[in-house]
């Protein structure tokens, strides 16, 4: 058989796109543009004389030419697959490619971005276009390009005309843009379509409906817009639909209901509008619905008798604008493990049929205005791990019979209107807590000393906004596992106690608002035992802490994010060391008694996004390294002795005059300019 070059091949198959980018160049000399639109027929012909004979009895010509074409607008793969197609041999054995053994003719394309290599996983990439000629391969039944991070490109718009055998359409991970074609609709035999992960926009074609044979729709985390149509109810073989993460408008179809095979439906995070269908009951398989973070209004419509979605386990409705009571109707949910109904506008008792939903391990039920007491029916939720019904209107005492709540990891009853005088200690006795979420509960007194010796380890513990004295216990510094500790808004004085340096996964530090003096040296020890700190968050605002400033070192402290020393009586000089904290977005030094220059080294926190120095005594000039603080949104230097020219350049010179206020030798944008 004549040996051509694949190079050669390659040319005649990306030339045509290669016309197409750079035709109004080439054309500018009409001649030139005649002879340059010629040669793709040149090309083929020349081909057709030297390979038919030889590469057709391989491969057929249409699906030979649909993967040349692919493999042209690809240029880097780093698999390296493509690179082991040889024209040589049939397209049927090349890698990825299969075929069909009685008509030679390509059915599946299976080249994913995850391969996987003995034990690993790793993901590959390809670089390049998405060829429309890839639907040339009119036998085909599976194409899996998904998880290709770098193929750009549009959907073929003649993909449902060329294509009508294809079962399984996998295009999710990629960069492909524009809108879904409506040819799609004609892809009567599909299957599976995984679109999500991609920049994709437009409306969602209402053939999308005609698709009977489809099972799965994942559409989510592109940029659709529009309504959803409401000829999904047409796809009554839907078992997975899942579009959320995107900008979708309208109301959710009244006849939703009718797809009675579907099991997942995932509409969460778009603009959706209007009241949640009463047909969404008739869905009997369903066994996870996420509608949260819409614009759903009404009341909650389901179920309406027993027996209805008896599948349903997961449940999530949160962030949207739903009103009126929980209805008694939800203890026919018989099978739901987790259900979050956070963030809306319900009201009413908790309706003591809760009780009776045996397989609950998660219940949400925060940020709402509920009222009465907890029932008592919530104790026989045996399997219970997770139980927030923070920000509330929930009164009296918690019932006693709560303590049988075994496996109980996190509670949350934060901001009601329970007013403990203190702590009931079988909440310190459950065997599972771990993490105690008890904020604006009204609490007096000292911290007590039971949270110290709890069955289980603390690993979060929220007491602020309550009516706390005395001073913070030794014994804080032997809660080995805590990762938060957040005592603030309360009237807690002393020092910080030595120990809390064996705070060794401590990561969110907040005692701001209280009366705690002295030094600040021993926090930023927390974790550094080994060279490296846990804190990421870290706020001692609004106390009286005096000095510490200039002994401390943030070498070991890498990982802080946001610090805030701001409104204490802190005085001398910002140690070097402050540039170490490369990872830090938010620093609030503001209304202390620092002084002397600024250290040049804090121009190497380069994420910094806010800079808070007012109100102290820091004098000299600004140093120019900190125009490297290019993420800068907020910057605030006012009321201290700066003088000399402000740095010209960005992004200093974007904020306003206030941002440089009071400080009477500074001069230069965006204050007056310097005099010469």
């Amino acid at each position: 058989m004549p040996q051509v070059p694949l190079t050669f091949l390659q040319l005649t198959t990306s030339l045509p796109i290669f016309l197409i980018e750079h035709h109004q160049t080439i054309c500018e000399n009409n001649m030139c543009c005649q002879l340059f639109l010629l040669l793709p027929v040149l090309f083929t012909a020349v081909i057709a004389g030297q390979v038919r004979s030889g590469i057709d009895r391989l491969c057929n010509t249409d699906d030979l030419k649909g993967l040349t074409s692919f493999k042209a607008g690809i240029w880097i793969d780093t698999s390296g697959r493509l690179g082991k197609w040889d024209l040589n041999k049939s397209c049927c054995k090349w890698e990825g490619i299969s075929c069909d053994n009685t008509t030679g003719r390509v059915t599946e394309i299976r080249l994913p971005g995850f391969i996987s290599d003995n034990d690993s996983v790793y993901q590959s990439q390809m670089e390049g276009w998405l060829s429309p000629s890839i639907t040339l391969l009119a036998s085909l039944e599976v194409l899996d390009l998904g998880g290709l991070i770098g193929l750009r490109g549009r959907i073929p718009p003649l993909i449902g005309f060329r294509l009508p055998k294809l079962q399984k359409l996998y295009l999710y991970g990629n960069r492909l843009s524009g809108s879904v074609p409506k040819s799609i609709g004609k892809l009567v035999r599909l299957q599976e379509l995984h679109l999500q992960e991609n920049r994709l926009s437009g409306s969602l074609p209402s053939s999308l409906g005609n698709l009977e044979s489809l099972n799965t729709l994942l559409l989510y985390s592109n940029r659709f817009s529009g309504s959803i149509p409401k000829s999904f109810k047409n796809s009554r073989n839907l078992v997975r639909m899942d579009i959320h993460d995107n900008f979708l408008t309208g109301q959710i179809p009244q006849k939703i209901g009718e797809l009675q095979v579907l099991q997942e439906l995932d509409l969460s995070n778009n603009l959706l509008s209007g009241k949640i269908p009463l047909s969404v009951a008739n869905l009997t398989a369903i066994s996870i619905m996420y509608l949260d973070t819409n614009n759903l209004t009404g009341v909650i419509p389901f179920p309406s008798s027993s027996g209805q979605m008896p599948s349903l386990g997961f449940l999530r409705l949160q962030n949207n604008q739903l009103v009126g009571r929980i209805p008694p109707n939800f203890r026919y949910l018989c099978s739901l493990q987790r259900v979050s109904l956070a963030n809306n506008k319900l009201k009413g008792a908790i309706p003591s049929g809760l009780g009776s939903l045996k397989s609950l391990t998660e219940l949400y039920l925060n940020d709402n205005q509920l009222s009465g007491r907890l029932p008592r029916s919530l104790a026989q939720l045996s399997q219970l791990i997770l139980l927030n019904i923070s920000h509330n209107l929930i009164e009296e005492t918690l019932p006693d019979q709560l303590s049988s709540l075994q496996n109980l990891q996190s509670l949350d009853l934060s901001f009601n209107l329970l007013n403990f005088s203190s702590i009931p200690v079988w909440l310190a006795r459950l065997p599972s807590l771990s993490k105690l979420y008890l904020a604006g509960c009204g609490i007096k007194g000292h911290i007590p000393d039971f949270l110290a010796t709890t069955p289980s380890l603390i690993q979060e513990l929220d007491l602020s906004s309550n009516h706390l004295t005395g001073g913070l216990p030794e014994w804080l510094g032997t809660l080995s596992q805590l990762y938060l500790l957040n005592l603030s808004t309360n009237s807690l004085v002393s020092k910080i106690p030595d120990s809390i340096t064996g705070l060794d996964n401590l990561g969110v530090l907040d005692l701001h608002s209280n009366k705690l003096t002295g030094t600040i040296k021993k926090v930023f020890e927390i974790g550094n035992r080994f060279g490296d700190g846990s804190l990421t968050y870290t706020d001692l605002s609004d106390n009286s802490f005096s000095n510490g400033i200039e002994q401390i070192s943030l070498e070991g402290q890498q990982k802080i994010q946001y610090l805030n020393l701001s409104h204490n009586f802190l005085n001398g000089r910002l140690p070097d060391s402050i540039g170490e904290l490369k990872e830090m977005l938010s620093l609030d030094l503001s209304h202390n008694r620092l002084g002397l220059s600024l250290p040049e080294a804090l121009a190497n926190a380069s994420l910094l996004e806010t800079l808070k120095l007012q109100r102290n005594q820091f004098a000299g000039k600004i140093p120019t390294g900190f125009l490297n603080l290019r993420k800068l949104k907020e910057l605030d230097l006012s009321d201290n002795l700066l003088e000399g020219q402000i740095p010209v350049g960005k992004p200093l010179s974007d904020f306003p005059e206030s941002s440089f206020a009071r400080n009477k030798g500074l001069c230069g944008k965006p204050l007056a300019p310097c005099k010469l």
